[in-house]
């Protein structure tokens, strides 16, 4: 089970409410909580598309104190920018050390609204502060982008598995590949390509050359069925 809660404190905008719910679902985080929304945005935002479980299952929360009652560690998200900040920073890049010590630990990652962010009271509250480092021109992120990169590190951090493994490349064994070396002599003998050298001397140039385009098996296979044609069509 996932053992983090995104905390969302007086979102402004349905759109950005229903962004951060599908990107905690693309990520495997399941655990919503709105602290003091407009009720006509949070309203709005249940009918997003694309995370409805998530947003059907959010608590509402009248406080930050309410939200983070059953957790057991919270960092405040923050650009960092003219804030005084007396707990630990922790940078996004960092988190998986963090994860690897605190594997099942209750965190709660608590995010601010998109026009002020978090107030220096909800900083204070947390036990530590989570930051996104950003080029200095422009430190803050849309609240919707800055779920989706720390929902994603994190879930890297974990073990996220793609969908689809990536194809394993076949590559040729050396009895294969001498059976193209051959096919291929066989074409230069039939279209009378380097006649004047020896057979060995051919092969020899012919499997240097297969061996440094790396090619894998099939890409091989169709090389040497081109050259068995090529060579029966001349005949």
């Amino acid at each position: 089970m996932n053992p983090f809660v995104i905390i969302l404190v007086r979102p402004r905008d349905p759109n950005n409410i229903g962004a951060c719910a599908r990107a905690m679902a693309n990520f495997g985080f399941n655990e919503l909580r709105i602290v003091d929304p407009y009720a006509p945005v949070w309203q709005e935002a249940v009918s997003a598309v694309g995370a409805h479980d998530i947003l059907k299952q959010a608590k509402l929360c009248s406080t930050l104190d309410e939200a983070l009652a059953d957790t057991q560690f919270s960092l405040a998200t923050t650009a960092l920018r003219n804030r005084v900040i007396e707990q630990p920073i922790l940078f996004l890049p960092d988190i998986k050390d963090f994860l690897q010590k605190y594997p099942t630990r209750r965190t709660a990652i608590v995010f601010g609204n998109e026009k002020s962010g978090l107030s220096g009271q909800d900083i204070a509250r947390c036990n530590g502060v989570l930051n996104i480092p950003t080029t200095a021109h422009q430190p803050s992120i849309n609240l919707a982008q800055a779920v989706l990169l720390i929902c994603y590190e994190i879930a890297k951090s974990l073990g996220l598995k793609p969908l689809r493994a990536a194809k394993q490349t076949v590559y040729p064994s050396d009895a294969q590949r001498e059976v193209a070396v051959k096919e291929i002599d066989a074409l230069f003998t039939a279209a009378g390509l380097k006649e004047d050298w020896p057979e060995v001397t051919r092969q020899d140039l012919i499997r240097n050359v297969l061996s440094r385009q790396n090619l894998d098996r099939s890409a091989l296979f169709v090389i040497k069925n081109l050259a068995e044609k090529l060579r029966r069509h001349i005949k």
